[in-house]
């Protein structure tokens, strides 16, 4: 979490803890709404981040050589809205994978369609077919889970041997998915 991101939930728990002193329950009702949704959605794009990463180093240990890069603060378009958040760039020669995740910040950014809480991207360079929209949502249990779609628009829950099959096309292992 970024100190930016440490400093707005304290803001929004000063904020909550206000609107309750001052007997304003609707509002510390939606302030704690957002604050819980904040927190769900950082530690699913951490989630998706760390994993990527972490299988990124294992194939650097047996013998990989791909690139890890990182960029927080990076903006990307999903429809008309645009999310706010983390871009992990894995390269492989000239073959690239971008991972992108977020959520509108402002209400200018416009907002995240299909109940989710946060948006993302799995993207291979030149290999289109192989791409995955993201789209973080709570559980019934209240946990953080991604879901996927690809170029059928149908979603399924995201799992490591997803990611896996990622790498593979990334590796040039395999092409993608039938």
């Amino acid at each position: 979490m970024s100190e930016l991101d440490e400093a707005w939930a304290l803001a929004l728990a000063e904020a909550e803890q206000r609107a309750r002193s001052a007997g304003r329950g609707e509002l510390a009702d939606y302030l704690s709404l957002r604050n819980s949704n904040d927190l769900l959605r950082t530690a699913g794009i951490d989630w998706l981040i760390a994993t990527f990463t972490q299988l990124a180093g294992d194939a650097n240990r047996v013998g990989a050589s791909l690139k890890i890069a990182t960029a927080d603060g990076h903006r990307f378009k999903i429809g008309n809205s645009t999310m706010v958040g983390t871009l992990l760039t894995l390269s492989n020669g000239v073959r690239q994978m971008f991972i992108e995740a977020g959520w509108p910040r402002t209400p200018r950014d416009g907002f995240v369609r299909g109940g989710g809480l946060a948006c993302g991207n799995i993207r291979h360079l030149g290999l289109t077919a192989a791409n995955q929209e993201l789209l973080l949502t709570k559980t019934i249990q209240g946990s953080p889970t991604w879901l996927a779609s690809d170029k059928t628009d149908t979603r399924f829950d995201l799992h490591e041997s997803d990611i896996r099959h990622h790498f593979a096309i990334l590796l040039n292992l395999q092409k993608r998915k039938p």
